[in-house]
């Protein structure tokens, strides 16, 4: 297991630059963010070129990665795979393909992308919708050796009322699209807010086999704010789909979820993945110096729970109480 960063929130760095920090501030992996090039704004970089992406590309990037001692834990662009816009979600499928591709030749084992919704339809006709055009993306990766992972998370800021914008939510969901051909990238912080425990949630994706891939962000609860707001946030007074107003994302070790309990379960199952840090904190945001500061307060948070190889110096047969 290997402490990572997704590179998404740090768009106003290269990879060279972003790759030289990381291993400064103890990261061992990147989780390499590859939106579309000339599309970026916050959240969304474009950190490989994936529509141009050549070996010569790829062996320059694998050349960055060894000389600084880092991993690709998995390479993402979570665009809406079921977007109501046919030629919208054509350009996301083309996307994805060449993600999956850039993956192949970086010799990366994993794509993370979203499910996504059709906003104009009911649930039940997404799920027939999904059912007929996304198993081709996951037999095109399964073919290429990578597995398209959906992350958990529900976009309801895709939804003109709040609501799911993104079908890979919940457990249940989990189940659906496994049967789809999707592994799950989990993300415990999207999970306390939708009133579903990420502990028993996350016992639940190991048991099934799912967990492709583990993302690590936080959140803080205001629950007094919520009996004001209810479960989907502010109506009257929101100012934008993320103004939900009773909780906000948070770097770990700033939010409230237990990452001993949550590593320690991934340990206890055998995962064998990385975890890779994502920064939506606005606390510790809205600069890169902030964004970085708070990268560097998840690093420390985390590292102690991941045990990667035993100190310098130490026998393998060495007693633990003297270690």
């Amino acid at each position: 297991m290997k402490l990572g960063v997704l590179t998404a929130a740090l768009g106003q760095m290269s990879l060279e630059q972003i790759a030289a920090w990381a291993a400064r501030a103890g990261y061992q992996a990147l989780e390499v963010a590859a939106w579309p090039v000339g599309n970026e704004h916050v959240h969304q970089a474009a950190h490989l070129n994936v529509a141009a992406f050549t070996g010569d590309d790829a062996a320059g990037v694998k050349e960055l990665m060894r000389a600084n001692g880092l991993a690709i834990s998995a390479v993402t662009y979570c665009g809406n795979n079921l977007h109501h816009d046919r030629s919208e979600r054509d350009r996301v499928h083309r996307h994805l393909r060449a993600c999956i591709d850039a993956a192949a030749l970086l010799g990366v084992g994993k794509v993370t992308t979203f499910i996504g919704r059709d906003v104009t339809l009911p649930v039940a006709d997404n799920l027939k919708e999904a059912e007929q055009h996304l198993p081709p993306l996951t037999r095109y990766a399964a073919e290429r050796g990578v597995a398209l992972l959906a992350e958990n998370c529900p976009m309801e800021g895709w939804h003109p009322d709040g609501y799911p914008g993104n079908l890979a939510y919940s457990p249940e969901l989990w189940d659906w699209m496994a049967e789809l051909g999707f592994g799950l990238t989990y993300d415990p912080s999207h999970l306390p807010w939708l009133g579903i425990d990420p502990l028993d949630a996350l016992h639940h994706a190991l048991d099934a086999g799912i967990v492709g891939h583990v993302q690590a962000k936080d959140i803080q609860i205001d629950e007094r704010a919520r009996t004001r707001y209810g479960v989907f946030g502010k109506t009257a007074t929101r100012t934008s789909p993320t103004d939900v107003g009773w909780w906000r994302y948070r770097v770990p070790g700033r939010g409230q979820l237990d990452w001993n309990l949550i590593i320690d379960t991934l340990h206890a199952a055998g995962y064998n993945g990385d975890i890779a840090v994502e920064h939506e904190d606005p606390v510790w945001g809205g600069t890169l110096e902030r964004t970085l500061h708070g990268m560097d307060i998840a690093a420390d948070t985390l590292r102690p729970f991941i045990v990667t190889a035993p100190r310098p110096g130490l026998r393998p047969d060495q007693p633990t109480e003297n270690r």
